[in-house]
């Protein structure tokens, strides 16, 4: 039937019959506004209904623009044991499993899409280049509307990275690296513009920090971020705490967004109660305004239709659960993106797109958490070799045997053992890292000489970046954050 949806309603997750209602209010909304033909209007219309009935049916709850379900996971079809163990929200993960969480579930879970060899393929044909490592190995694993960004690019169309940092601490550690490794990287085959958000004004909301003092954080995590590499004639590093006042681009991003959605939506999808401060329930409209190319006049000449990419990690991704762009993404950031991707079409700008990262095990392994207070959690990059050295014999959990015979005879776990997986991240050589794991995997290589490889590999890592960083003086970092024209004309 013409006001039927024109697949199996059934087959699809809550957050999914969720995306599906948005996109068809969102259709019903242009055909009024560009006034089409009676009859073309009723039957978008009749689909909605027809839509908002199914959601409703397999919720158990009204479809609320804005508001995302509660229950992500199919209430037909239950859930598993292992479903329940693994928890993603903007502020935590967790998982009792020793592998960590399980992505294939998650993308089922939020509804996107997997990075497959089809669109790794697409983006090594795009570029002319290799793809990076964090491609050929499944680190970033889901995206939302890649595709239409590279059908831009092939079009000759540009588009810009959005990426961010919140400066809790001096000092970061290796997995704050990964969204800076391949934004850099998308930044060079792609060659388009990049901003990259300080939230010193979230730290200072959630943390017990003086504005001073997370602005003061904001400028040291950039002397790190900087020390990646950046071009700065084609880099911009804002922190909300001193861009946001002097730019009316932004700010009005800002207010179009918190019009568009209420507090009943935004404690739906970050747990906000009434006691929390008004600055926490207004901050996700902060998150979200990057994500337009109006917010950065002085960069793209005030034009509001240049689509964003967000590279984030899976937690990053679900605390952007509206506003998704180019982030390191983790899915709790992807709550903050996906409200500004449901928000994006009722302000009149484009919808951001997201590319999501795998969770970056602590130590200790993917059941626990990395923190800036247990500096045994991870390797920082102001850790000396020995203490890396330390670090990881010491504490570095590890996929071996009990016994030395027993390890021959059986073989390692490259799939629990944390060494393997900070490899997976940092070890260039696909061959190489194969090899690794055959020789794990068979009883050949015991733990000790993971982790000596390991050692080996990041200590002239880190050792490198902290060279750089030593070169990046203040008078960089206030060139980087001053507001101006990039290297590229719009």
């Amino acid at each position: 039937m013409a006001d039927s949806p024109n697949c199996d309603l059934k087959s699809l997750s809550p957050l999914q019959l969720f995306e599906r209602v948005t996109e068809q209010g969102e259709k019903v909304r242009a055909l009024k506004a560009g006034k089409a033909p009676k009859d073309e209007i009723d039957t978008a219309v009749r689909m909605l209904l027809s839509l908002k009935q199914s959601y409703k049916t397999t919720t158990g709850q009204d479809y609320q623009a804005g508001l995302p379900p509660k229950d992500l996971v199919s209430i037909n079809n239950g859930t598993t044991k292992e479903e329940d163990e693994d928890f993603v929200d903007p502020w935590t993960v967790q998982t009792s499993n020793a592998k960590g969480v399980d992505y294939d579930k998650l993308i089922v879970r939020f509804g996107s899409s997997k990075i497959d060899t089809d669109l790794i393929n697409r983006i090594e044909r795009a570029t002319g280049q290799k793809p990076h490592r964090f491609l050929r190995r499944g680190i970033f694993f889901s995206h939302r509307d890649m595709d239409q960004i590279l059908d831009a690019y092939e079009n000759k169309k540009s588009f810009y990275l959005y990426t961010g940092r919140g400066p809790s601490s001096q000092a970061l550690h290796v997995g704050h690296l990964i969204p800076f490794i391949f934004t850099k990287w998308l930044q060079e085959v792609f060659d388009v513009p990049l901003v990259i958000q300080l939230t010193d004004d979230e730290k200072y909301l959630w943390k017990d920090l003086t504005t001073e003092k997370a602005y003061e954080y904001a400028r040291e995590n950039a002397k790190d971020i900087i020390a990646c590499g950046f071009d700065v004639n084609k880099t911009f590093i804002f922190s909300d705490l001193d861009y946001l006042g002097t730019s009316t681009g932004f700010y009005k991003n800002i207010v179009k967004v918190q019009k568009h959605v209420t507090f009943n939506q935004v404690k739906g999808i970050f747990g906000f109660t009434d006691s929390d401060c008004i600055g926490k329930i207004s901050f996700p409209a902060i998150q979200a305004a990057p994500s337009f190319s109006s917010s950065f006049p002085q960069i793209f000449n005030g034009k509001e239709n240049i689509q964003c990419l967000i590279p984030c990690a899976i937690d990053q991704a679900r605390k952007s659960y509206y506003l998704i762009c180019f982030l390191w993404i983790y899915f709790c950031n992807d709550p903050y993106f996906r409200m500004t991707r449901d928000v994006a079409p009722r302000i009149g700008q484009p919808k951001p797109a997201l590319l999501h990262s795998v969770f970056f095990p602590a130590l200790q392994g993917a059941q626990t958490k990395m923190s800036a207070s247990d500096p045994n959690s991870s390797i920082f990059l102001t850790d000396t070799p020995k203490q890396i050295k330390t670090k990881i014999n010491k504490h570095a959990f590890s996929g071996g045997r009990d016994t030395i015979e027993e390890h021959r005879k059986y073989g390692g776990n490259c799939d629990v053992d944390v060494s393997f997986m900070y490899l997976t991240f940092f070890l260039e050589d696909d061959d190489r890292l194969e090899q690794l794991k055959q020789a794990y995997t068979s009883g050949e290589l015991l733990t000790g000489e993971l982790k000596k490889v390991l050692i080996e590999t990041l200590q002239p890592l880190i050792a490198a970046h902290q060279e750089r960083r030593k070169q990046v003086t203040d008078e960089m970092v206030t060139q980087f954050m001053t507001p101006r024209k990039l290297a590229f004309e719009f």
